[in-house]
């Protein structure tokens, strides 16, 4: 296992660099100039070039490229234009804010979804399971945005118990955390019911029942495990997106984490903090992708990695 995920850690590199090349494109495609926009309207132009030769801008795309590509090798993703500070060092600073989040919501997300799943998939055509799933996909077709200020208007103005936005302590986490954890749970229900019901008529579950052993035992020592192989896929993937920060809801609860920075970033045309970003993200989605892939082997023992 462990060569497995050396060759997969490997295989990243040149998905890292297909990533970075991506958007580097992409930033020199949008008109608008960077050296323009700091200093800005009806600047002088010797001011202008004087500028551009200052954060290298004079010189062939290429070149640009590849500096960029050997400094980030070595950790540095360079200088925000703004803030004056290393992208890395911003990152370093919003990321503990996102990752909070992003844990409290997927646990909300895992327990509720994983909870429900199971109880459907279980007493299936029953009202549990018809309820429950007509609730996931309501929180699933709801805008986030909608949940969100929904919950800010019950929770935060009407009954006052919690905070509306910030970030000032833990208690700011727990209305983020619903939100997002909730929508999550109703994805994960849905697959942990769809995918149990599918284990449950396998031929070695009914093997397991006709040898006596009780119900209990059959779903969780048995089921379950196999079960959870393309919910974990899911989990993943999700935690992936949540860990490289929301920016919708960020933005709306005021939470300073990866999202809000990525954003900021964007409208101002950072482009070093628009590159650091995105090959974060992109480091974060490979990570959270091999480690799905390392669970299925302890899910499943017949999944072996050669």
């Amino acid at each position: 296992m462990l060569r497995y995920a050396v060759r997969r850690l490997l295989w990243a590199i040149p998905v890292l660099i297909g990533v970075t090349l991506v958007t580097f494109i992409l930033l020199h495609v949008v008109p608008g100039d960077p050296a323009l926009n700091m200093l800005g309207e009806h600047p002088d132009p010797q001011t202008v070039e004087k500028l551009r030769r200052q954060l290298g801008l004079d010189r062939p795309l290429p070149q640009q490229y590849l500096d960029f590509l050997a400094k980030a090798a070595v950790g540095d993703l360079g200088t925000s234009y703004y803030r004056k500070v290393p992208v890395t060092q911003l990152i370093a600073q919003r990321f503990p804010v996102t990752a909070t989040v992003a844990l409290s919501a997927m646990a909300v997300g895992a327990a509720l979804g994983l909870s429900a799943g199971i109880l459907a998939g279980v007493r299936h055509r029953t009202l549990w399971d018809t309820g429950s799933m007509a609730v996931a996909l309501a929180f699933i077709s709801a805008p986030i945005f909608w949940t969100a200020l929904l919950a800010q208007l019950l929770l935060g103005f009407r009954w006052g118990i919690l905070p509306i936005s910030g970030w000032e302590g833990p208690i700011y986490v727990v209305m983020p955390a619903l939100v997002l954890g909730t929508r999550y749970a109703a994805s994960i229900a849905r697959y942990t019911r769809s995918s149990l019901l599918e284990v449950i008529r396998q031929d070695y579950i009914r093997t397991a029942r006709s040898k006596g052993l009780g119900e209990r035992a059959i779903i969780y020592r048995h089921a379950l495990k196999n079960a959870l192989i393309p919910v974990v896929t899911i989990m993943g993937l999700e935690l992936g997106g949540l860990l490289t920060g929301s920016i919708l809801t960020e933005t709306i609860f005021g939470i300073p984490g990866l999202g809000l920075l990525t954003l900021d970033a964007l409208t101002s045309r950072d482009m070093p903090l628009v590159q650091g970003t995105v090959v974060f993200t992109a480091f974060v989605f490979v990570v959270s992708n091999l480690l799905v892939d390392l669970s299925y082997a302890w899910l499943n023992p017949r999944i072996r990695y050669a």
